[in-house]
């Protein structure tokens, strides 16, 4: 599998749907540091002052944070991480889960941080417990989780998302 190696050159691969989509989830939890990035991102790219920025409505900034195609790798790979978490943790379980990982609700606990680096068999494995969603999805998931620990999941290059 090739795998992007930034989360801006991610972000650029996404179709609109999908930016759209990762943009509402974020803006739909704001973490304060997100927030801080995001709103200054969409003022320089709009040219507007940041108090006009923070002043529109959640739906409005989502949708201009979604039509910027260099958001920053911060932010893009903020942006990344919010759509596995809103609408494809499914995805995130079903993957952890083959992989024998300790996770709650597709999150990775604190404790798998302590299991050895995944085998490239033990990553097959995962990646055929995808096999019923979107192969689009499941090489976007498996390239964030590359990009989020690259020597953990540096076998994911050598791995087939099909």
């Amino acid at each position: 599998m090739i795998l992007e190696p930034s989360a801006q050159r991610l972000w650029k691969r996404l179709n609109v749907a999908d930016r759209q989509s990762a943009a509402n989830h974020l803006f739909a939890e704001p973490a304060p540091e997100a927030m801080a990035t995001a709103f200054g991102v969409i003022a320089r790219a709009r040219r507007m002052r940041p108090q006009a920025v923070r002043a529109m409505a959640p739906e409005a900034q989502a949708r201009a944070v979604a039509s910027i195609l260099d958001p920053g790798e911060a932010l893009a790979a903020q942006l990344l991480v919010a759509l596995h978490l809103g609408e494809r943790r499914e995805l995130l379980k079903a993957f952890l889960g083959a992989m024998r990982l300790p996770h709650e609700d597709g999150i990775l606990k604190e404790e798998a941080e302590n299991e050895p680096a995944p085998t490239e068999e033990a990553l097959r494995t995962g990646v055929q417990a995808l096999a019923a969603f979107p192969r689009d999805q499941v090489s976007t998931y498996l390239n964030v989780l590359y990009l989020q620990d690259p020597e953990r999941w540096s076998a994911l290059s050598e791995i087939d998302a099909a």
